[in-house]
């Protein structure tokens, strides 16, 4: 088996001879977790042949190819943010012309395309940028590395692009500078499988009856602005709030003065009926568009004290400066959107050795497309060895369990779901003040499904 790719700074034609790609990853199927298995090709650019951590196989980069290989300075284990250091320190670097162009045979369909990158350059924002197209069609737009990742140099950035249809036999991908030169670390392309396994439904509120959230499965968190994230929202009980209407449970955020505070929203929680200790949730909904939205679907555990060593007994520690409950018993998002930046989708994991403070959090983002006008299907996947975070079926996210203790992987303990719509914030104001002109604006779940295997 064999990969052919033809990479150059110029556009090149592919020999109509050429054989499609076969999918190196399906050699140990039965090791495999679909994850890897709905691979279809992926290479390490500028370096040898690698299996990630989440049991991808990347092909070695021994092309001949008009575009230099370079390699980040730096010891791999410098390269933050990533449990495959080995993948961002080598890349391709586009030197002769504005332009890296791949052509890459495969079967017609519908495809899944991530890209890898980490800014190797002590450059500033916008010295780098560069828009991604394929098919012909501009998928990521303007992508400055460093901006993307907090400005922080070295760490690795994923960003996936899903609905790529391939209807001549060839995928086209091209990385066109608009500042700097383009440079890409790694790419995986993906095609969508089933997955084969017996998922049993353990819990789920389809949201069918119109009226306030059933409180058997929901409670409120109610909150003054301020509390958490410096989000700029109170949070209430209301149904002006929260709500189900037409079969979809509404978070609706509004500009209004309550409690001292400028804007109200909802926060909801399923602590006490929904917790859970591995598994996968589904949840459909439909995300608002506008500066200083903050949507989220997210998990926080039932005992946040199990790995904290500052909390007094019974503290209030969500948004405490002093216990460390956050980040030592962990957090997983499954999905978070700022209005800002509209078309990306992050999944992410805290914990204490792994999170924005010491520039090691493990996150990955999807270009969420039209997210705000169709309703799209946020996932995740829990076990022992894992987290798999998707959008759409198409997994971006994954984390591994590392055995190095509760540090990495505090999450062995049960969770609870939760759904909210913030407004500002740390995150939802990075992009500029907040919008007064877009409210009132709602977040709606058409459901949300909590599943275990049968085995």
């Amino acid at each position: 088996m064999y990969f052919l790719l033809l990479v150059s700074v110029a556009a090149c034609k592919p020999n109509s001879n050429d054989p499609k790609v076969h999918n190196k990853n399906q050699n140990s199927t039965a090791e495999l977790h679909p994850f890897a298995l709905s691979v279809v090709a992926a290479f390490n650019f500028g370096g040898s042949e690698y299996k990630g951590s989440d049991g991808v196989l990347y092909s070695a980069d021994t092309l001949d190819i008009n575009a230099a290989i370079a390699s980040s300075k730096e010891s791999s284990t410098e390269i933050k943010g990533s449990q495959d250091a080995t993948l961002f320190k080598t890349y391709r670097l586009a030197t002769e012309t504005n332009k890296l162009t791949f052509q890459l045979p495969v079967d017609n369909g519908q495809y899944a395309v991530s890209f890898m990158f980490a800014e190797p350059d002590s450059i500033k924002i916008g010295e780098r940028t560069f828009d991604i197209n394929v098919e012909g069609e501009t998928v990521i737009a303007d992508l400055d590395i460093l901006l993307a990742r907090d400005n922080n140099m070295l760490s690795s950035l994923v960003r996936t692009v899903t609905a790529i249809k391939v209807t001549d036999g060839i995928l086209n991908v091209e990385l066109a500078a608009v500042t700097g030169q383009p440079l890409i670390h790694a790419i995986v392309i993906r095609k969508l499988l089933n997955d084969p396994r017996n998922w049993q439904l353990m819990w789920n509120d389809e949201f069918a009856i119109d009226g306030l959230p059933d409180p058997t499965k929901w409670q409120h968190n109610i909150w003054s602005a301020g509390k958490v994230n410096s989000e700029d929202q109170a949070y209430t009980a209301r149904a002006k709030n929260a709500r189900i209407e037409d079969g979809v449970l509404v978070i609706e955020a509004h500009k209004e003065q309550f409690n001292e505070a400028e804007y109200t929203s909802a926060r909801l929680h399923n602590s006490g009926s929904g917790d859970f200790l591995y598994g996968k949730v589904e949840a459909r909904a439909r995300i608002p568009r506008g500066q200083g939205t903050w949507s989220a679907i997210w998990m926080l555990p039932l005992d946040p004290y199990k790995y904290a060593t500052s909390c007094k007994p019974n503290e209030d520690w969500q948004g405490s400066r002093i216990c460390d409950a956050w980040p030592n018993s962990g957090e997983i998002d499954i999905l978070e959107h700022v209005g800002y930046d509209m078309q990306a989708v992050h999944g992410t994991v805290h914990t204490k050795a792994y999170y924005w403070v010491n520039g090691e959090q493990r996150k990955a983002s999807v270009e969420g497309r039209d997210v705000d006008k169709e309703f799209h299907l946020y996932s995740m996947e829990w076990s022992p060895e894992h987290i798999i975070i998707s959008f759409d079926n198409v997994p971006y996210f994954y984390y591994q369990n590392e055995g190095s203790g509760w540090e990495a992987w505090p999450f062995d303990h049960p969770y609870n779901l939760i759904l909210n719509l913030a407004i500002g914030g740390n995150w939802g104001r990075a992009g500029g003040p907040i919008d007064d002109s877009i409210f009132p604006l709602r977040m709606e779940v058409d459901y949300v499904r909590i599943y275990q295997l049968a085995e």
